[in-house]
């Protein structure tokens, strides 16, 4: 039963993508789908973008591991910054007729920012998007176990690994951004409503019905829902401290996550790709906005699976129980889900992993296309040369994270407590930063901000993100030379601190002005 539910969602969802994208004739189909897009079905895509397998199994190992919905609170950084973005950036976009964010890039400052900017997209995303397939391939080497008794070998997780990309990318190489965009409508609804079943089922199969929650969750004497990260104690210095070096707290919320979001939803161009099919601006500002409120009963969702699962088995305790956090909820569906509702369940995590990984594939080779082939390879190509190429790139780059997410199941295999959002979003920090207080500089003001100055503010929030996040210390550490002795900070605040120094050093240069007339003209 489950495998005839599995199997049949895998063929429907590889046929649905193929048809909906056939007929690419141009790249602006291939990419942005001739900007036709319904805002409804933008909506849909970028939740099912965002809500990857990292936050399917992610975020109830976070719920596991903190007892409580702190996690949750970054849910209100990401309207707040939702709303910056649906004024500040994607007006501009539409205005320059953009295909990637990138393009603005040079429009306002030149080539080689706008290179700088295209690159550092493909190696974050190649790495971020990298690290989710492997997190979907648990399910599969999990199964797997269910069914053999056998324990998870490195080999599983690469056959997993290979399943679940070549599937992908089969029908974004043909079908493009539209089958991604149709695909995606189907695969949120699967992924939200495999979500409730799961959360409804665990709860009625906790021993004991309520008495047996109140238990297994200690009276939710632990419970927050909020936390200022300050324990009121010494001074304001050693305050602070205590909030910037904590991931869930309300000021990471107000400010970590909106900075976060700013960057993923504004400056990335597999997020941004999607808002760029809506008619026009206007519908894909409803689009974005509504993902963010969205967000909320998703991250609830799946954080309370968290919770209730370690209820479940401190109530019901289990020897096999996986050391890993990130494979509580998977061990769970495979060992414990009735028969048909299993089947509904792994279809949804296989539901959030292809979405985000289709949305990944085809912003990747949209950029590679846009970004590098035509201003540097091959400029006067006819479109089908350039759809070819794209899908040529779809290839390339499935290969490469399936590369990373091969490394990323042998680091948790030799480290299983590992968990998975800080290593997928501790990832984009390092890098996103520096990149959004760029884009800062040319959404926010006129004649600051040039190629040279760039690289220089660049360099220098990278640097601050390498120190702070305790990253230096480690390599340092690693050949025996003296630590620095600098605070540590959570990964929430990676990218405002990155992005805060990038703008403050970016804005000391000028713009030329030919390009303040070209930006204004």
């Amino acid at each position: 039963m489950d495998l005839i539910i599995i199997a049949t969602y895998l063929v429907s969802i590889t046929f649905i993508g193929i048809w909906a994208g056939r007929r690419e004739l141009n790249l602006n189909d291939f990419a942005l789908g001739g900007r036709r897009i319904p805002w409804w079905a933008v909506l849909a895509s970028i939740i099912a973008a965002e809500t990857s397998a990292a936050t399917f199994l992610g975020a109830p190992a976070e719920g596991y591991r903190t007892q409580n919905i702190l996690y949750v609170q970054l849910t209100l950084g990401t309207i707040l910054a939702r709303i910056l973005i649906a004024w500040l950036f994607i007006k501009p976009y539409y205005h320059y007729n953009v295909y990637t964010v990138y393009e603005f890039l040079e429009i306002r400052f030149g080539k080689t920012t706008r290179t700088i900017g295209g690159f550092i997209f493909l190696l974050t995303r190649v790495l971020a998007s990298g690290v989710r397939v492997y997190i979907a391939s648990v399910i599969l080497v999990i199964a797997w176990k269910f069914l053999t008794g056998a324990s998870p070998t490195f080999s599983q997780y690469v056959i997993s690994i290979l399943i679940m990309t070549v599937i992908t990318a089969v029908y974004t190489m043909i079908g493009g951004i539209k089958a991604v965009i149709w695909t995606d409508l189907i695969q949120a609804v699967i992924m939200f409503g495999g979500a409730v079943v799961s959360l409804l089922t665990i709860i009625t199969l906790i021993p004991g019905g309520w008495e047996g929650i109140k238990l297994g969750t200690g009276g939710f004497a632990g419970f927050k829902v909020f936390d200022s990260g300050m324990n009121g104690s010494g001074d304001l210095f050693t305050a602070l401290l205590g909030v910037f070096n904590q991931e869930y707290t309300i000021w990471a919320a107000l400010l970590g996550a909106t900075f976060l979001t700013l960057a993923t939803h504004g400056t990335d161009q597999d997020m941004v790709q999607r808002m760029l099919t809506a008619t026009n601006y206007k519908r894909s500002r409803i689009s974005l906005i509504l993902s963010g409120i969205a967000d909320i009963p998703i991250a609830l969702t799946f954080v309370l699976i968290g919770i209730f699962l370690f209820a479940f088995f401190r109530v019901a305790p289990d020897p096999q129980l996986p050391a890993a956090p990130n494979e509580i909820f998977a061990y769970f569906i495979i060992n414990y889900m009735p028969k048909g509702i299993r089947g509904l369940i792994i279809a949804g995590v296989f539901s959030s992993a292809m979405g985000s990984l289709s949305a990944a594939l085809n912003a990747l080779a949209t950029s590679a296309v846009k970004d590098f082939y035509i201003p540097f390879v091959k400029k006067d190509a006819s479109e089908s040369h350039y759809v070819l190429a794209a899908r040529i790139f779809t290839g390339i780059f499935s290969i490469l994270l399936v590369m990373v997410a091969i490394i990323a199941s042998y680091k948790v295999l030799h480290n299983p407590k590992t968990t998975i959002i800080p290593m997928a979003l501790g990832i984009i920090g390092y890098t996103y930063g520096p990149l959004l207080g760029v884009f800062f500089i040319g959404m926010l003001t006129r004649n600051r901000g040039n190629n040279t100055g760039n690289i220089i503010a660049m360099i220098c929030g990278f640097l601050t993100v390498l120190v702070l996040s305790g990253s230096l210390n480690t390599i340092l550490g690693f050949f025996d030379f003296p630590l620095i002795p600098f605070p540590k900070i959570a990964f929430t605040w990676y990218i405002m601190f990155g992005s805060i120094v990038t703008f403050l050093v970016g804005i000391l240069f000028r713009s030329s002005l030919q390009k303040t007339k070209d930006a204004d003209s």
